[in-house]
């Protein structure tokens, strides 16, 4: 039987991850908070991110900008693209 979670994200009652995707207490956060969905959206939006601003993830500075990202994307505002991002298709 699946786990269910009210998704920060999503705002509703959604699958929940099977196990935390991310180490320490932020990843204990993300496994009560976030649901399945709101984390493949997590991955594509920073795969973007690594993409157009060409980050290294061996990068400290950018390993640190990821979560920080991580964090506005799946519990505050929001993670905004790059400036002048235009997604595929569009």
């Amino acid at each position: 039987m699946s786990r269910t979670v009210f998704c920060a994200k999503l705002k509703r009652e959604a699958e929940g991850l099977a196990f935390a995707p991310y180490p320490g207490e932020l990843g204990k956060r993300i496994f009560a908070q976030i649901s399945q969905e709101a984390w493949r959206a997590w991955l594509a939006h920073q795969t973007m991110l690594i993409n157009e601003n060409r980050l290294s993830p061996l990068d400290p500075k950018a390993r640190k900008f990821l979560e920080t990202e991580m964090e506005k994307f799946l519990f505050g505002e929001g993670s905004a693209a790059p400036p002048g991002y235009s997604a595929p298709g569009s």
